[in-house]
């Protein structure tokens, strides 16, 4: 999974019901760590990160000349979308795909579904956005129901301590990534913007890749193609696609409250895909973390107007 950015686009027509659309979205987003952890069964993370965003930031660019035109772009955008790109793409997707070479895929999509919380929590000091009594709420739960997937996992070792920390280092990259993007607001065409950030997250790691893994390790086998093509046609440009057109049909926040289903989905596509295991705790944790990522995104009611 990739981290998604606000569209500024007009509103696109769609002959399909909303309601469906937004269901393929689930699926494809909350499915996209499974999809990685069996295509890295043949492949080294790093090696295989980096040719995923070099495909697909190129596939992007090819759409951006399409969809985007030529949209004006500062030096100052380019520089942040860089830094925005090797934030979210390098950094986070580096450590939870390292992650994901020990750790199961249902663990990681869950503590990274926690991303709006961590992004609700910081918004206030570097955004100046104003926190209420619901979206602390939010928090709490969301912390209580990490705490209690973490003693489920941890104390029965079903996850480890290293890879708990390197999805947690993943998530915090993430979220800096994210709050950069509001607070820097890059200017640009969406699809651009976004294969600026891919483009930037390959190149990064193309080195720390070869230095640190063996091509030697890659096995070309179906699992390895198949895995490849569906994070890059499937997440990459269909999930983004579809984030971006479901932000035109609704408001940012909105869109974002459907993070709420991703760990309940993260779980099941674990145990579908890939026959994780699945302990009862989890269950228990990942509701009040569903509940809190719903409070935190969901929007806000303006107050009303007072009569004159």
């Amino acid at each position: 999974m990739q981290a998604a950015t606000p569209s500024l686009a007009a509103p696109a027509r769609s002959f399909l019901p909303l309601p469906l659309l937004v269901a393929v979205f689930c699926v494809l987003w909350s499915s996209a760590f499974a999809g990685a952890k069996l295509a890295l069964a043949d492949c080294p993370p790093l090696i295989l990160l980096a040719t995923r965003l070099l495909i697909a930031g190129s596939l992007m660019l090819a759409l951006a000349f399409l969809m985007d035109g030529r949209p004006a772009m500062r030096r100052r955008d380019v520089v942040a979308l860089i830094g925005i790109g090797i934030l979210n793409n390098a950094v986070y997707l580096g450590l939870n795909w390292t992650a994901l070479t020990f750790t199961s895929s249902a663990y990681t999509a869950v503590l990274t579904s926690c991303l709006p919380l961590v992004v609700a929590l910081f918004a206030g000091p570097v955004l100046g956005e104003r926190m209420n009594l619901t979206k602390w709420a939010g928090i709490a739960l969301g912390l209580i129901g990490v705490v209690i997937v973490l003693r489920s996992r941890l104390a029965d070792a079903h996850e480890t301590l290293a890879g708990t920390l390197l999805i947690a280092g993943g998530v915090t990259a993430l979220s800096a990534g994210t709050l950069a993007f509001k607070y820097f607001a890059p200017r640009g065409g969406v699809w651009t913007g976004n294969a600026v950030q891919c483009l930037a997250g390959g190149l990064a790691l193309v080195p720390v890749a070869l230095a640190t893994e063996s091509l030697g390790d890659i096995r070309f086998t179906a699992n390895l193609f198949g895995g490849l093509a569906f994070l890059v046609v499937a997440v990459s440009i269909g999930g983004y696609g579809l984030w971006f057109y479901l932000l035109t049909r609704s408001s940012a926040t909105a869109a974002s409250s459907l993070h709420f289903l991703m760990p309940p989905l993260g779980l099941f596509f674990g145990w579908l895909l890939l026959g994780e295991v699945v302990p009862p705790l989890d269950f228990l944790g990942i509701a009040p973390i569903a509940l809190g990522i719903w409070l935190v995104t969901r929007p806000t009611r303006a107050p009303a107007a007072r009569p004159v």
